[in-house]
């Protein structure tokens, strides 16, 4: 059932067997995955169905650097859902060289394999609604895909591995029937603040929550889950003082830190017009599912030349020059006050908006009204009106002269960190600061990946990859820290001194309280993190199953059964 935090009596002390704090992706899918097993399970989620001005100012900070990060109330959502309202969808599992230990990549290993979280990434693609759970062309196309660059053959770089695309899949709205029907307790407008403290046996004590009309309830629960995203984490975390009065998990001074994104940006010019075929788009699967190639830097050059997780992607020429002479891409340049924030932030750089510009790029319109037309069509029937969306803008240069979108694996750097700031909020908890950094280790993973693309294209004879090296980490740094992706501000491991949570997720200095959420990732990957938080918190469902409740948790296909059904 669905319940208005305001409902519940001021004062009122609520129990449960589980009490899960967050109802995002990580959240939702723990919550509906032990729906059925007996638990008497509270599901708390600040926000609401909809989005509320005053709520989503409850993530509002500071940042250190604002060239370098967005503000801390972007990209993240405080509503029923999370930040899966506004994901584009991609999906992607990390790779098996992810989880190593890599001498070249400093506080790198993970206390889990690759195969031991790959029964649950085959489940989690169902979960996001991404199909099978298969990421190499030969798998998910029975007669293949069209080459990316046709005859580029390379033993540093790969072409064969896939993106899957999500509808995208809002879990808000995906899966709240179920919540509403599914035996358990969703409180919305329901703000975690912090535990009363620890007990004697380390365990913590009631999680206290407020309303923002002035309600204050507490929780008992036999077993917590923080499951707030990487930068509400680590607040709450700090938050709360603990036993070493430094913030609960903390004393160690781990918590906040090493907070990593992923390194992307748009650079360069590649000419493939000596390839026999290019194709850079999608392509659906038989089950409808959009699919996308990309270039892929090996696990065997990556020891090789010690450099993090990298891949690329061909892209379409620069928005802001008009050189390019595409009119949807002039469109997209003179729309842009109507671009939400998160894609702008992505489209456009910083030049300056000139008047003799901006006649280029309506020039550009109107001699190419034919193509603009088309692609506006199309895009109304594919994105706009379709259930399952097409993920994103694709446009073929003539010349086939395309920039490379690229996206790397960033370095674990305990100076990169989350602290609590000066300032409170609405609810009197303090407010972030956010001080992300970089190192010159992320500098030469992108730095070298791109001169080994260029040189691999180059000795294939299918194309040939023109940039300023000079320009590399102005290019990685122009979006700053990546989007949503907030990563390692609670790391898991053995070690107390150098992690926070172990390898079942549960805090080192609590029993009884677990995390949830690309916090815990101790590195990044290429990899966008949500197909990775899914899978991840469908293990966790298995460990608190198995550590609450009598009754078994649903097998694979039961699951899947259930899920389909509704009842999961």
């Amino acid at each position: 059932m669905i319940i208005d935090a305001n409902t519940v009596g001021h004062g009122s002390s609520l129990q449960a067997d589980l009490c899960i704090i967050g109802a995002g992706a990580a959240g939702i899918t723990l919550a509906l995955s032990l729906a059925r097993s007996g638990l008497d399970i509270i599901l708390l989620e600040s926000g609401n169905e909809t989005s509320d001005p005053a709520t989503q100012a409850l993530y509002a900070g500071t940042v250190a650097d604002t060239r370098l990060h967005s503000p801390p109330d972007a990209y993240r959502v405080r509503q029923l859902g999370g930040s899966t309202t506004l994901w584009g969808g991609r999906c992607m599992p990390m790779d098996p060289i992810d989880f190593e230990a890599r001498d070249y990549i400093p506080h790198s290993g993970w206390p889990i394999s690759y195969d031991t979280l790959l029964p649950y990434y085959e489940r989690a693609n169902r979960w996001c609604e991404a199909g099978a759970f298969r990421y190499t062309a030969d798998e998910a196309f029975e007669h293949g895909m069209k080459p990316m660059i046709g005859g580029f053959e390379s033993q540093v770089f790969s072409s064969d591995t896939l993106e899957r695309f999500s509808c995208p899949t809002n879990f808000g709205q995906r899966y709240r029937q179920r919540l509403a029907q599914a035996s358990l307790r969703l409180l919305t407008q329901a703000n975690f603040c912090r535990f009363t403290g620890q007990n004697s046996d380390g365990t913590v004590g009631k999680a206290i929550v407020r309303t923002l009309k002035g309600g204050e309830f507490s929780i008992q629960a036999r077993r917590y889950v923080l499951a707030t995203g990487g930068l509400e984490t680590a607040r709450l975390l700090l938050a709360t003082p603990g036993s070493s009065g430094r913030g609960l998990g903390n004393a160690q001074d781990v918590v906040g830190r090493y907070y990593m994104c992923h390194l992307a940006g748009t650079i360069g010019t590649l000419d493939v017009s000596a390839a026999n075929s290019v194709y850079h788009g999608y392509q659906r699967s038989a089950e409808g599912i959009y699919c996308r190639q990309r270039l892929a830097l090996s696990a065997a050059a990556q020891h090789q030349y010690q450099l993090g997780n990298f891949i690329a992607r061909l892209h379409h020429p620069r928005i802001t020059d008009p050189g390019h002479g595409i009119g949807i891409l002039s469109l997209l340049y003179l729309a842009r006050p109507a671009i939400p924030y998160e894609y702008a932030k992505r489209l456009y750089d910083d030049t300056p908006r000139s008047m003799a510009q901006w006649r280029a790029h309506l020039g550009n319109v109107l001699t190419d009204i034919p193509g603009t037309a088309s692609f506006l069509s199309n895009w109304l029937w594919r994105r706009t009106l379709a259930d399952r969306k097409f993920p994103s803008i694709i446009v073929t240069p003539k010349n086939h002269r395309y920039s490379l979108d690229f996206h790397a694996e960033q370095v674990p750097n305990p100076e990169s960190r989350i602290t609590l700031g000066s300032t409170v909020d609405a609810l009197d908890m303090p407010r972030i600061h956010i001080d992300w950094r970089y190192t010159p280790e992320d500098v030469a993973t992108v730095q070298t990946s791109l001169a080994l693309l260029a040189q691999e294209l180059q000795a294939a004879g299918v194309g040939n990859f023109t940039y300023d090296p000079a320009e590399v980490e102005t290019e990685m740094t122009r979006y700053g820290a990546y989007g949503g992706h907030h990563i390692g501000t609670a790391r898991m491991g053995h070690d107390p001194a150098t992690s926070v949570v172990d390898a079942d997720c549960r805090l080192h200095e609590a029993s009884n309280l677990f995390l949830a959420g690309a916090a815990v990732f101790p590195t990044s990957s290429q990899a966008n993190p949500t197909l990775t938080i899914v899978a991840m918190a469908l293990r966790l469902a298995d460990r608190l199953q198995a550590e609450l409740a009598p009754l078994p948790l649903a097998s694979g296909q039961e699951a899947q059964a259930a899920v389909n059904a509704g009842e999961a």
